[in-house]
């Protein structure tokens, strides 16, 4: 694509603090009508937090590979090696170029599910998850019920027929392999499942988004 057909986006800034909620929910309307995206501020997620998780997260891919293989992917929680998983299925290549590590719902009936590096290894691990976790459940549901206002629900549509599942999902993109014979990317073109995604990143770029407009 030539750079005179491509356009420089400038994405929506929800600010979830806002007492206006009426507006609020406008904002993001018109953000997902438009693009699909937009950034969230003021959330309540500590961004000393987010950075101890960062940390933590790289502290676990940073493992031998024989340690992270004892947490193996099951029920969506654990583990999951380079090129497990190929997003585009039309390429070529084994796999996408990443490792991903799933944490579930910390509900009584299904927190059981969940695999927890050794403590010994990783002393403050699951504690930092847990909590992290939690606070981007309550970001989740305030956002939910902000998407029900702005599709003129009620606010508590998305929330009421039981509770969330949803997936922390910690991912990590080593450095391209230079011996590689063909291009492969971290995650190949896809659209996320689910209802929603919340996005924290490092300051490493890379995110590409594809928006067609109709």
């Amino acid at each position: 694509m030539g750079t005179e057909s491509m356009e420089v986006l400038k994405l929506a800034v929800i600010d979830l603090s806002s007492t206006d909620r009426l507006a609020t929910a406008k904002s993001i309307h018109q953000a997902c009508i438009n693009y699909g995206f937009f950034y969230l501020i003021n959330h309540g997620v500590e961004n000393e937090l987010i950075q101890k998780v960062l940390e933590e997260s790289r502290n676990f891919f940073s493992l031998p590979l024989e340690e992270k293989l004892k947490l193996p992917w099951k029920e969506r929680r654990g583990y999951t090696p380079l090129y497990a998983e190929k997003l585009d299925t039309s390429l070529r290549s084994q796999g996408d170029l990443k490792e991903t590590f799933y944490i579930g719902t910390l509900d009584e009936d299904k927190h059981h599910l969940n695999q927890w590096p050794s403590r010994e290894i990783l002393p403050s691990w699951r504690f930092t998850m847990e909590l992290y976790y939690e606070k981007v459940l309550a970001v989740g549901r305030r956002l939910l019920s902000l998407i029900a206002l702005a599709l003129d629900l009620e606010e508590d549509f998305f929330l009421k027929d039981g509770p969330l599942d949803p997936l922390l999902r910690l991912l990590h993109y080593p450095a391209e392999q230079e011996f590689l014979d063909e291009k492969v990317l971290g995650a190949s073109a896809h659209s996320d499942y689910g209802m929603i995604t919340l996005l924290a990143s490092d300051s490493a770029p890379g995110l590409q988004a594809c928006v067609f407009f109709i």
